[in-house]
């Protein structure tokens, strides 16, 4: 959250249904903590009538491509709308996003194997990772057959809604 969120907007920050306009510091700077700690975008509450939302904006940043044959080299450029898909995953049409926030889980349990690896080949409708939600693990299936190409998230990491998670090709 910015400081001047607060210091410019305190009446979308806190509001009730009387009109007034208060703005309890310590209050936002305890849901601005509990956003670092959960990893979650944005937290609102209503008590008493007296709304308070607090809400960061989100970077994904696009991990590295990994070669699924270790020591190949490329002998030629990408083409453009490769490269494109390259840098930015959301954009490649076999990405699979979250279709929820919650924590993924790349394997079943934590002393199974991962449900995929770069190089699977995957049927749709396979798990290709889970999402936990609300102490409720969801099977995220892949949308299509193909090979997982990309692997974009890290086992326990938080994930947002619409979060690229893998691609698929």
């Amino acid at each position: 959250m910015r400081a001047e969120q607060v210091k410019k907007e305190p009446a979308q920050l806190m509001s009730n249904n009387k009109g007034k306009v208060g703005v309890d510091q310590e209050l936002i700077r305890e849901l601005a903590k509990l956003l670092d700690e959960t990893g979650l975008s944005e937290i609102e509450i209503d008590r008493d009538g007296l709304r308070v939302r607090v809400a960061r904006e989100l970077r994904i940043q696009a991990t590295p491509a990994v070669s699924a044959t270790p020591g190949a080299a490329q002998t030629a450029a990408p083409p453009a709308a490769e490269k494109a898909t390259l840098d930015d995953p959301v954009a490649h049409p076999g990405c699979v996003r979250s279709p929820m926030v919650g924590t993924a889980y790349l394997a079943p349990e934590p002393s199974a194997a991962n449900f995929v690896e770069i190089g699977s080949r995957v049927a749709q409708g396979q798990t290709i990772l889970i999402i936990e939600a609300m102490k409720t693990m969801n099977h995220i299936p892949a949308p299509k057959a193909g090979t997982v190409t990309r692997i974009l998230v890290g086992n326990r990491q938080p994930v947002e809604f619409g979060e690229p998670l893998a691609i698929i090709e």
